[in-house]
């Protein structure tokens, strides 16, 4: 496949039942912690500037919240899950993850499952919600480890 047919959004990536499962989950995990998130699971335009950036390991969907969200100082959490196919596409293990707080005005902090796992930028969500996404992040590893697990168990 040439780079520019290589899908960029969550939603157009998913093409096989590991992808789907892992999509799925990580929306349940995000809407437990924020309930009131819609998930989008295309955020990024289909056009050449976009897709010259396509990672093609990556699952990449936004949440978006009604209005802004004070407490995470943002309008919609862009997440972009690393991941590494095994075993064909039959199995995903998680890299890392990196979320962005995002207005229309652009990031306005991000997180990553590097170093100390803590949100920087210049308008950091409350304490509250770094360990809401914090959880997030850790449960979504707790669920690759375990989907792992039990695909080389079968």
């Amino acid at each position: 496949m040439r780079n520019q047919e290589v899908a960029v959004n969550a939603g157009e990536s998913v093409q096989s039942v590991a992808r789907m499962r892992a999509l799925a989950s990580t929306i349940t995990l995000v809407r437990r912690q924020f309930p009131a998130a819609q998930a989008n699971l295309s955020p990024w335009r289909d056009d050449p500037q976009t897709r010259k950036w396509n990672e093609t390991e990556s699952l990449d969907l936004s949440f978006h919240f009604p209005g802004w969200s004070p407490r995470l100082e943002c309008r919609s959490l862009l997440m972009q899950l690393r991941i590494r196919a095994e075993r064909g596409d039959a199995q995903l293990r998680l890299l890392g993850v990196l979320m962005r707080g995002m207005t229309y005005d652009g990031e306005r902090w991000r997180l990553a499952t590097v170093g100390e796992w803590l949100p920087e930028g210049p308008h950091l969500p409350q304490q509250q919600q770094v360990r809401q996404l914090q959880q997030i992040c850790r449960e979504m590893f707790e669920l690759f480890d375990r989907d792992a697990a039990s695909d080389t168990a079968a």
